[in-house]
């Protein structure tokens, strides 16, 4: 897509984003009124029974709650960052919304903008995930910041000429390798824009945080985002490394020491203004419960009489419009109370501010997920540089919310795995195409470069990736491509003794292997359900992880795989069933970014119509294949399959390395 002038650029994402808006609220407002409280924590989406008590107060004179739960939270999507709404039975989709600022083993902390009411503490409280309306205001508002950033409007446009200045500068990290090290000059002589594609396992962060300390050497002032707090937290815990001054704006998802010692809430506490501001906020604090006792000058009570003409009519004891001179006095006193109340509050946040600018001032590095980086505590800030990782995963107006706030740009990412999650069926065909692959349409091959070593996979488990959809780039590092289940230390004379096909799906010298179930398992689907599951294939895969522990491997080592949700909890099942609860079973999706020793995909998919639903979106199958590290054991129906031809290919790859078997029995 293209873009003739700025308007029509703002008037095409400003309806996406609204799009996009609509559909996330739909979706969580839906499933709150069809979905019993239980049904939406059991999908990770509510937590019940929860114990609210308001423990203080937070950055911005927030109210902070902590929610307890005696036997732990479930497993949940709610993380740091979210917004929640919280109620005391089924929402009715007005309660108050918060954000989780803090997660744990037992709690959820989560931070109310105004004083929560009695619904949200006490106890069997129920929170639920709801939409960030924020995140989408803050995509808005840098599209209106757009209209005079000239450069970055050009830029978006396609009508820059990106220029190379050849720089001469030592790197800092000599374990780069040669691709790596070229990137790093190429990014530094860019301007105004760079590129750096990453495979997995390439190094492509690390690679990042050597350019980020080049610029920091040359004076220059870094914003360095990513769409997933996970994502930020990484660079974080690599760019402290370097001794550089990074602070961490926002809520790390994982709270690691690392992370808090640099993030923006832990070093206030060492700000003499910052604590004045919270002992302002407690005397706020009491003066609300000593508002309490007054009466508040609602419509009803003031009848129409202004503020002044409360505290006029209390001094002299008149009653009028029929209010009793008790109830004028009693409102004139929760007046002067307000009034103080609004003086403290704008004091307190006067000292909050200066504290946090002067943080972020002496900051080098400044970390935060896109969305943050529109955040109140960054709005005065502008930066040399702007730093996005995963940038493939992030939508084009999440990237624009850092972007707005430098003069020059570094993206990273990998556009040949899955695009940014979009729930809008309408905005899905045009937030999926990213700004990285936007720009790299417009510009061509001279804006970017690919790093070439991967340090991840066993070379057979690269190789049908690299030609399939990095062109034969690869290369599989010295120490890491010969590597199989030996080195993990297994009993390897007991595979030998395993009965067919389990002796020859776990043979070490077979980093990669195909089941064929020749169309045996055929798949299903749960009445209601637009998911699918294949009941053969889920307890071929119980079967496989159960021998697999049988040869000491461990639970942390093992990840299972499948497209489809209705699968991943039928395979969670199988596995509890087993006794088996330390094995990550997870969505492609969920998996991105991941990996593990050993990887297991079920496809699913198989029926005489030999259709592939969403699987023909290739993408899904390079993320899938390329998380394991020494084997990689794939599930499917070659007939249903290789009605695409990337599978095909797949399939007579395995079959050509030996990495093939089928399945003779029914089950």
């Amino acid at each position: 897509m293209s873009f003739k002038s700025y308007d029509e650029y703002f008037s095409y994402f400003k309806r996406l984003i609204f799009l996009e808006r609509k559909a996330e609220m739909d979706f969580h407002r839906r499933e709150i009124r069809n979905l019993s409280g239980e049904k939406r924590e059991k999908l990770g989406r509510a937590i019940l029974n929860l114990k609210g008590k308001l423990i203080g107060r937070g950055l911005g004179g927030t109210y902070i709650v902590k929610y307890v739960r005696k036997d732990g939270l479930p497993d949940t999507q709610i993380n740091v960052g979210d917004l929640v709404i919280a109620s005391k039975g089924k929402p009715k989709g007005n309660e108050i919304q918060g954000t989780v600022i803090e997660k744990r083993k037992f709690s959820l902390t989560v931070a109310y903008n105004k004083p929560p009411p009695n619904y949200a503490l006490g106890e069997r409280v129920r929170i639920d995930l709801f939409a960030n309306d924020i995140t989408f205001q803050r995509m808005l508002d840098a599209l209106e910041i757009l209209r005079n950033n000239e450069s970055l409007t050009s830029l978006l446009l396609g009508k820059i000429k990106p220029k190379i200045s050849i720089k001469e500068l030592e790197i800092s990290n000599k374990s780069l390798n040669d691709s790596q090290r070229i990137v790093v000059y190429k990014a530094l002589a860019s301007y105004p824009i760079f590129l750096i594609h990453g495979p997995p396992g390439t190094g492509k962060t690390t690679t990042l945080v050597e350019i980020i300390y080049q610029y920091i050497k040359s004076g220059l002032k870094v914003l360095a985002t990513a769409d997933s707090n996970v994502a930020v937290d990484n660079l974080v815990e690599k760019l402290v490394k370097y001794n550089i001054n990074v602070v961490r704006v926002g809520n790390p998802a994982r709270i690691t020491k690392t992370i808090v010692e640099n993030s923006l809430s832990y070093l206030l506490q060492y700000e003499e203004d910052y604590r004045r501001s919270l002992e302002i906020y407690e005397m706020i604090d009491t003066l609300r419960k000593e508002q309490d006792r007054y009466l508040q000058p609602s419509p009803r009570w003031r009848r129409g009489l202004t503020d002044e003409q409360i505290m006029r009519y209390a001094k002299t004891g008149t009653p009028v419009r029929g209010i009793h001179p008790n109830n004028i006095r009693s409102m004139a006193k929760w007046i002067e109370i307000q009034r103080e109340i609004n003086s403290l509050f704008n004091k307190a946040k006067e000292l909050e501010n200066k504290a946090v600018k002067r943080i972020l001032k002496n900051a080098e590095v400044v970390c935060a997920t896109n969305s943050t980086a529109g955040s109140e505590v960054l709005s005065d800030f502008t930066f040399d540089i702007v730093v996005i990782d995963e940038a493939t995963q992030s939508t084009e107006p999440s990237c624009l919310i850092p972007m707005v706030k430098g003069r020059m740009w570094i993206m990273a990412g990998d556009h040949k795995q899955l695009p940014p999650t979009v729930l809008s069926k309408e905005a899905y065909k045009y937030l999926q195409i990213t700004l990285f692959e936007r720009l790299l349409r417009m510009y061509g091959d001279d804006i970017m470069d690919i790093l070439r070593v991967q340090y991840r996979m066993n070379e057979k488990i690269m190789e049908f990736i690299n030609e399939e959809f990095y062109d034969g780039k690869l290369i599989a590092y010295e120490t890491i491509k010969n590597r199989t289940l030996r080195d993990l230390g297994i009993d390897e004379g007991k595979i030998t003794r395993f009965p067919y096909p389990y002796n020859v799906i776990l043979d070490p010298d077979k980093p990669l292997i195909f089941i064929d179930t020749c169309g045996k398992y055929p798949e299903n689907q749960f009445r209601g359900s637009t998911s699918y599951y294949n009941r053969g294939e889920a307890i071929l895969v119980k079967e496989i992880v159960v021998k697999i522990l049988s040869l000491g491997v461990k639970p942390s080592h093992i990840g299972v795989i499948s497209p489809y949700d209705d699968q991943i909890g039928l395979i969670h099942k199988f596995l509890e069933g087993s006794g088996i609860h330390s094995v990550e079973v997870k969505t492609v999706d969920g998996f991105q970014g991941r990996e593990k020793e050993i990887m297991i995909i079920s496809f699913v998919r198989s029926n005489d119509k030999r259709d592939i639903g969403f699987l023909n979106d290739t993408r899904r199958l390079n993320v899938s294949l390329t998380r394991a590290k020494v084997k990689l054991i794939t599930i499917g129906d070659s007939k249903t399959l290789s009605v695409h031809e990337t599978f095909k290919k797949f399939i007579e790859f395995s079959k050509k390395y030996g990495g093939y078997t089928i399945i003779h029995s029914e089950r």
